[in-house]
């Protein structure tokens, strides 16, 4: 079934005698609907996905959100990345005099100068081991006369490693931050792919809208034309004794009524257009949206099975929940890894030297004669783990949660998908029941006008014929609009609309 949206002058060849009938006197006031000499240029439906992709507001955002996450992977990756650090200092340690003034005698209490600079790197790897290197050179001067090296030099270099052998062993564990980032960039992507379906449904659906509006305005337009005519052809009557001042009056009324349904038409159709410029651009409003029009489409085969398996797989919300238990699962690892004691075993070798200047301290560092080493394990238990039971249960609880949340959400796209399967074939099936409730109503139409023109009806039924008519055709754009937005949903649980569109996302 293809979706046409119906012909404005339906009515032209119906009513020849009535549209050959005088000229009809000026109108009032109304929403100008004529279009004007120049042709507006046209609006696709695709045009204004692919406009809405690049200025919505929404669209915007969600890209910052997916920045961020990327972002928070290099934060969690650089807890393994190296550390330098180099520190100088210089200190004074100047003693009180040895003896009092009082004696006579003044002299200088012992005296020391100490420059000294640190380097060292160290990092923390994978296995939750931290290693460390680190060196100094160390030079102490004293006005002591007993120094043997005045001033001396000591210089040093060590490698130490400290690494859990319970809590905060392993990779999965110490690495469990960076997956939990890597996932949260994988939702933070998925939200923006569902961020980028709902876009391209509210593009459609607001474009169809528009595109009804502005034809029940064309309606409602060629309604206030016919009101016109027969208001004329009344007051024609009148004169010639067949028609009294009821039937003038109530087709006045008839025309009023008709001014005021294409004035709340009108009013529609500007909402419509600022609902889609809100979508496709920036602070347009401005701008005129051109012209629309909904193109032939062919409503595909349905199949609840084939619709429901693609919602699930490709539905973004669904994997992200996915994903959301994935980084929980990490959680339950993780707390009952921080249920075990914390056993540290750390190890340090390191050597050094005493020299006369500061070259021979360095160069003579590797000779071996002085050299340090040591080995320690700490041991520290909890008593009773009553915080580290805790944490667990409460990641145990938050990823159950999140399964039921996970079911939950499964179920939600059975009922839509199901929902929106019966839409589209409900709306199929409308369509077609309201064209022949719209060809029913033109004959009807017709006959009544037909027979008012012979003097066997009263202008009252005509009038209540074309509201009659109105009303179906009406009903009939809004059978097929609604066809389209029910089929629009359908894409966006298959998450079809990017193939559609041909988008690509990076």
């Amino acid at each position: 079934m293809t979706l046409r949206l119906l012909p404005v002058l339906l009515l032209s060849l119906a009513t020849p005698a009535l549209l050959s009938a005088q000229e009809p006197a000026a109108a009032p006031a109304t929403p100008e609907v004529a279009s004007s000499g120049a042709r507006e240029p046209e609006l696709t439906l695709p045009e204004a996905v692919a406009r809405a992709l690049d200025r919505n507001f929404t669209l915007q955002i969600q890209r910052f959100a997916t920045t961020t996450a990327e972002l928070a992977i290099d934060v969690a990756d650089a807890e393994y990345t190296p550390e330098f650090a180099v520190t100088g200092r210089t200190s004074v340690n100047q003693s009180s005099n040895a003896s009092s003034l009082l004696d006579g005698v003044a002299q200088e209490g012992p005296r020391q100068e100490t420059r000294r600079v640190d380097a060292s790197v160290s990092q923390k790897i994978p296995t939750g081991a931290n290693i460390s290197v680190s060196t100094n050179l160390v030079r102490n001067e004293t006005n002591s006369s007993n120094a043997l090296l005045n001033p001396a030099y000591n210089s040093d270099v060590s490698l130490s490693v400290r690494q859990p052998l319970l809590r905060g062993f392993g990779a999965d564990y110490n690495r469990a931050a960076i997956a939990r980032a890597r996932l949260g960039l994988d939702r933070a992507n998925l939200d923006f792919k569902g961020a980028v379906l709902d876009l391209v449904r509210d593009v459609e659906v607001a474009y169809v809208n528009l595109v009804f509006a502005r034809e029940q305005r064309e309606v409602r337009a060629f309604s206030l034309r016919i009101a016109q005519q027969l208001l004329e052809e009344n007051r024609a009557r009148r004169e010639t004794g067949v028609a009294t001042d009821l039937d003038v009056l109530q087709a006045e009324v008839g025309v009023a009524n008709a001014e005021r349904t294409l004035v709340e038409a009108e009013g529609t159709v500007r909402d419509r257009e600022d609902g889609l410029l809100n979508l496709i651009g920036q602070f347009e409003f401005a701008n005129s949206v051109g012209t629309v029009g909904v193109p032939d489409f062919t409503v595909p085969d349905l199949s609840f099975d084939r619709s429901y398996q693609l919602a699930r797989d490709q539905w973004p919300a669904y994997a992200s929940q996915a994903a959301a238990l994935e980084q929980l699962a990490l959680d339950v690892r993780t707390a009952r890894s921080n249920r075990r004691p914390t056993l540290d075993a750390g190890a340090a070798v390191g050597y050094n030297a005493r020299e006369a200047n500061a070259r021979d301290a360095s160069t003579n560092l590797w000779d071996g004669d002085g050299y340090a080493w040591q080995f320690d394990v700490t041991l520290r238990v909890p008593w009773g783990f009553k915080e580290e039971r805790a944490r667990l249960g409460q990641a145990e609880a938050a990823l159950a949660r999140e399964e039921a949340r996970l079911s939950q959400l499964e179920q939600t796209i059975l009922v839509q998908v199901r929902a929106a399967v019966r839409s589209v074939e409900t709306n199929q099936e409308s369509v077609r029941i309201s064209g022949l409730a719209t060809s029913l109503s033109t004959r009807q139409f017709e006959l009544e006008k037909a027979r008012f023109d012979a003097g066997l009806s009263t202008f009252r039924r005509v009038q209540e014929a074309q509201e009659d008519l109105d009303t179906a055709r009406v009903n009939e754009l809004q059978a097929r609009v609604n066809l389209r937005i029910a089929l629009a949903q359908l894409a966006r649980l298959e998450a079809s609309s990017l193939e559609r569109y041909r988008i690509v996302l990076e």
